[in-house]
């Protein structure tokens, strides 16, 4: 298929832009939908004018329908979108992005998804999709997930619809409850994700960050005892990385923990761990669930983050802990992909 596009482009220059576009059309429309003109003109940068006349291929290519609700993708359109994507990853080089951060991150599969999350937020609907076909072909019955908290994982909870393969597994909090608003939180995620896939959750009723004292009081509770035994022993690990900054003020971490990671250098934090740059743990928070270091090979750790701004964050974690899987987007990707050039 790449030979005959290269001799196609000779006739028609611009067949690879019209490509692209569509296919960024057909994709926002399937993880937005039911959605409106106004919105993907807006959300894509496409003209009004351009993205009628698209519609209106889309339409007589039986490829979406539309309702006064909004647009959808038919079933054609989606199986269109399932056997287009590999071929799309290579066109737009994509798939080179993921060897390279495969390599240089040290890590067994990368997914990279088209755009910047931080400039287009609709793009953590597109990584949340590809984390559920992961959960889908890896997850069985009886398997455990325990789940982080996060923006991120907030929108990887909207995406999930129900599946014979999910239908028994149960989602649990890999922490305790967090100082920030409560939709982002751990147990919040883990309830909504089951609730989506028809499956089973349980839920960790005690606070994320604690004392020394609190925490062994705590533990020895027999029933938090047993769940902790759950959240530590999943079979898939969900998480994000954040920046190190960002994820303190979100837990309303005072001035003078704040000061002290800048002058550490901290440029990253998962699982309440903080890392510098070169993937050293400079600071570690006591908290009440899953650690970092307790993850072992019968877990499957799949990190979701994107965004160009999360390009540090995520090499200064995979430096401290590469994971098995990392969906990201292609802002971060190239991002990571010109430090690797420079260093």
């Amino acid at each position: 298929m790449l030979d005959l596009l290269e001799w196609q482009k000779k006739l028609q220059p611009d067949i690879l832009e019209n490509l692209n576009r569509r296919f960024d059309i057909l994709q926002f429309i399937r993880v937005s939908a039911p959605v409106g003109r106004r919105t993907i003109a807006a959300a894509l940068h496409i003209s009004e004018r351009v993205l009628r006349s698209e519609v209106e291929l889309f339409k007589e290519q039986n490829l979406l329908r539309v309702k006064s609700g909004g647009m959808d993708l038919t079933e054609e359109g989606r199986t269109l979108l399932d056997q287009l994507g590999p071929s799309m990853q290579n066109i737009s080089g994509r798939t080179q992005l993921e060897r390279e951060l495969q390599q240089f991150l040290h890590i067994p599969h990368v997914i990279v998804t088209s755009g910047n999350s931080d400039a287009q937020p609709w793009v953590k609907k597109e990584m949340s999709r590809a984390c559920v076909d992961e959960m889908i072909q890896t997850l069985c019955p009886e398997d455990v997930v325990a789940v982080a908290g996060g923006t991120t994982l907030a929108t990887l909870a909207e995406s999930v619809t129900p599946h014979p393969n999910l239908k028994q597994v149960t989602f649990v909090p890999a922490r305790g409850g967090l100082g920030e608003n409560v939709d982002l939180q751990s147990n919040t995620i883990s309830a909504a994700l089951a609730r989506s896939a028809n499956a089973h959750y349980r839920l960790l009723h005690v606070p994320d960050q604690v004392s020394d004292l609190a925490y062994e009081s705590l533990t020895q509770e027999p029933g938090i005892q047993e769940l902790l035994e759950l959240i530590r022993s999943p079979r898939m690990v969900l998480h994000s990385v954040g920046d190190a900054y960002t994820m303190a003020t979100r837990r309303n971490a005072d001035e003078e923990k704040l000061d002290r990671l800048k002058n550490l250098n901290a440029v990253a934090e998962s699982f309440g761990y903080y890392f510098d740059g070169k993937g050293n743990v400079v600071q570690k928070e006591k908290t009440v669930g899953l650690q970092l270091d307790e993850l072992g090979e019968r877990q499957k750790v799949v990190t979701i983050a994107g965004g160009a701004s999360k390009a540090d964050a995520i090499i200064a974690y995979m430096t401290y802990r590469p994971s098995d899987l990392l969906i990201t987007d292609e802002g971060a990707a190239e991002a990571i992909q010109s430090f690797a050039t420079l260093n």
